[in-house]
């Protein structure tokens, strides 16, 4: 009910019941890297119109987007350092797609978080 403070059960807030939880800290340092790149509009837009498509060249980007090329450049340079792209240059056309294993990689870092 809208304004109404939840009711806390005091045993569920023990400090006794919590479990210490293992360091990570090479799996939590990836799970930020990753989750950083995103953390821009236009480049969780990018990841979503690259998975959706499977790879795309950088011109569809641009339309898909809705912005300059040389943003989403920029754009796509974030992503590929920290891991959710990979491109190729052919000549003029520059191909990108979403890094193999970082989707399922990711998966488990956030499944891993809950």
């Amino acid at each position: 009910m809208p304004g109404k403070a939840p009711t806390q059960d005091p045993a569920c807030c023990r400090q006794e019941s919590l479990l210490p939880l293992p360091a990570q800290p090479q799996k939590e340092a990836l799970l930020v890297q990753l989750m950083k790149a995103l953390a821009h509009p236009a480049r969780l837009r990018i990841v979503r119109v690259l998975l959706a498509q499977q790879d795309c060249i950088a011109g569809d980007l641009q339309q898909e987007v809705g912005l300059a090329a040389s943003t989403v450049s920029q754009h796509l340079k974030q992503l590929k350092l920290a891991g959710w792209v990979q491109g190729e240059v052919d000549g003029p056309r520059r191909c990108y797609c979403i890094a193999p294993e970082v989707r399922q990689h990711f998966h488990k870092l956030v499944k891993g978080l809950l």
